[in-house]
């Protein structure tokens, strides 16, 4: 039963090894050093002493030569073989985390150039509503067309995006704005429409200022703002992927009770 099982093993890493040279310098090599394996073989049956000992110092060193010069075909050949067994291929990235890394490359990009943003998250309740004002876009999520769409002077910098389903539903949507007299007059049209959003809906909002450059969320009627690149992750993921333990907290300043 061993023997079976490792006769097995080296079938399987024989086929697997092949599949991922095919076609590629290293083959030729390889078919080169059967050659001269089997050249070996023959000078020992035959007795040919000087041969034999003459090809066994071509493949000795001939190996450590090969090594160098074909560098980067053995390391395309393992790499290749890394795919082809999917051993340690990756974990395939969620929907969620796409989101996640795509905002928060968005965020780093605009708030140091004071790109002014405004996005909204759709949580349970339905944002149709506000998705009807705006201009339908139903693009997959990245940082890049988050940065292009809110670049000044562009068509579809007004307004907010709203992403449903982890797609980027519209552009150029309207938001409801707040009326709550307690909101400090520092904060603009961006920031009123995500502190209103926030308080009729569960999404997620984030804004960057044109003004300053600083980063702002609402959730669930709570308003954070001045929040470093980091804080602004820890909460997004607090919403995406409640799941995971947060790993580090921070002092959470509530609407009304902002320090200046």
């Amino acid at each position: 039963m061993i023997n079976i099982i490792d006769i097995a093993l080296v079938a399987w890493i024989l086929y697997f090894f092949t599949k991922a040279v095919a076609g590629t310098k290293i083959m030729i090599l390889l078919r080169g050093v059967f050659l001269f394996v089997l050249g070996q073989i023959i000078a020992n049956v035959l007795g040919l002493a000087t041969i034999s000992w003459l090809i066994n110092q071509v493949i000795t060193y001939g190996v450590i030569a090969a090594v160098v010069i074909f560098a980067p075909e053995i390391r395309t050949g393992l790499e290749r073989l890394g795919r082809a067994t999917d051993l340690f291929s990756a974990t395939p990235m969620s929907s969620e985390e796409k989101l996640i890394q795509a905002s928060v490359k968005a965020v780093e990009y605009m708030s140091p150039r004071k790109i002014g943003a405004l996005v909204a998250i759709q949580g349970s309740r339905t944002l149709q509503e506000y998705i009807s004002t705006g201009i339908p876009l139903d693009a997959d999520v990245s940082g890049e067309l988050l940065i292009n769409i809110f670049i000044p002077n562009t068509p579809l910098h007004d307004g907010a995006v709203i992403i449903r389903d982890n797609k980027i539903a519209v552009s150029c949507a309207y938001l409801p704005l707040t009326e709550n007299s307690r909101i400090s007059k520092e904060f603009g049209t961006r920031h009123r429409a995500a502190i209103g959003l926030s308080e009729v809906s569960d999404a997620f909002t984030f804004i960057v200022s044109e003004e300053t450059g600083g980063i702002s969320i609402t959730h669930n009627g709570v308003f954070k703002h001045d929040l470093s690149l980091q804080e602004f992750e820890e909460e997004l993921r607090k919403v995406l992927v409640p799941d995971q333990p947060d790993k580090k907290g921070w002092h959470q300043r509530i609407l009304g009770g902002h320090r200046k």
